[in-house]
């Protein structure tokens, strides 16, 4: 006679980065606590000092689920606001054996969490990812969305436009073994962003696998102004440049395409303005090329988000240009000086 299995999957900790998210904290965390996945589960918010009811809203989310063993809400502090110190105090707060990362203002497909522990077992890697899918809200959000998602937007990024499975650099995001993070000594602090990135390269220099999948998808939901836009592409490119300046090799056409694209435009508009009006067909091409490439990436939607497309492309592009090219070689050095090297295992 035989007994039915009573495995139940592994305990998992979802950590949380949160700054000013009280738009989202509350759908975020819905969608993780809603996951169809049988294990126990613990969400780790790590608050940063935020300017609106971002505190309230988790103070709220850890009192409706303290009465559930299985699922439950706690917080932490990170009186620094800064990503990667919120997640080594969120890691540290924790104590399951995967450690699922997942951002304020990201929302969580519901077979997520079970896909990843899946293929964490079939593939052994010490890290799994999938697609940030941009979808917005207003016009704006969704003319971002579009451009997020777009080659002409983003180049080849699979995370961002998907692709095949298998071996990755990085991942979005991503679905860790407590063991990798723990042997690396958690995220490098100095890497205000690009800790992802850094880490994932450690994690690969010891010999562990990072692996992408479409079968993971996180909603994401863009920023709500062109201004907040243009601040995260310039961090963007201006920590891409860190990265580069932290690992040589690391850098490709498609991280050289923003920078060479500011160039050319500049200098176009220069010597069309002094010299010939032939200079101005640089610029024109671009604008021409942005325009054109937002017709594709604008189908179905409502022609008011259509026509901001190339606003937004043009925003993400200078924007990581110019945050590259104006990055300072003293925050690389800096980064250089707190280098970690990966730490092999011991078995």
């Amino acid at each position: 006679m035989s007994e039915k299995s009573d495995v139940r999957s592994p305990a998992v900790s979802v950590i949380m980065p949160v700054l000013d998210e009280e738009r989202h904290l509350r759908g975020a965390v819905q969608a993780i606590l809603a996951q169809e996945y049988d294990g126990e589960m613990e969400v780790v918010l790590a608050i940063g000092p935020s300017s609106d009811r971002t505190e309230e809203i988790a103070a709220e989310l850890v009192r409706e689920t303290a009465s559930n063993d299985n699922k439950r809400v706690h917080t932490v502090p990170n009186p620094a606001g800064r990503t990667p110190a919120a997640l080594n105090a969120a890691i540290k707060a924790s104590s399951h054996p995967i450690v699922v990362r997942v951002d304020g203002h990201g929302m969580l497909s519901p077979d997520y969490i079970a896909t990843a522990v899946r293929l964490l077992e079939e593939t052994g890697a010490q890290n799994v990812g999938g697609i940030m899918h941009a979808e917005g809200e207003n016009d704006w959000e969704h003319a971002v969305a579009a451009a997020m998602t777009s080659k002409i937007g983003v180049g080849n990024a699979a995370f961002h436009t998907g692709g095949e499975a298998g071996p990755a650099d990085t991942v979005y995001l991503g679905v860790f073994r407590r063991e990798a993070l723990e042997q690396q000594g958690g995220y490098n602090e100095e890497f205000i962003r690009a800790q992802d990135w850094e880490l994932n390269f450690r994690i690969r220099e010891a010999g562990g696998l990072i692996w992408f999948s479409p079968e993971l998808r996180v909603s994401y939901r863009p920023r709500p102004s062109m201004r907040a836009l243009a601040r995260q592409y310039k961090d963007y490119g201006r920590w891409r440049h860190v990265v580069a300046r932290f690992h040589e090799g690391s850098i490709n056409l498609r991280y050289l395409a923003p920078p060479t694209a500011v160039c050319a435009i500049t200098l176009g508009v220069v010597v069309g303005a002094a010299l010939t009006p032939w200079g101005f067909v640089i610029p024109g091409g671009y604008l021409a090329a942005i325009a054109l490439g937002s017709l594709p990436a604008g189908k179905g939607l409502p022609l008011k988000a259509r026509l901001q497309i190339p606003l937004a492309l043009a925003t993400m592009h200078m924007s990581w240009g110019w945050g590259f090219l104006t990055s300072p070689k003293a925050l690389a050095k800096k980064v250089i000086a707190s280098r970690r090297p990966a730490v092999l295992s011991s078995n």
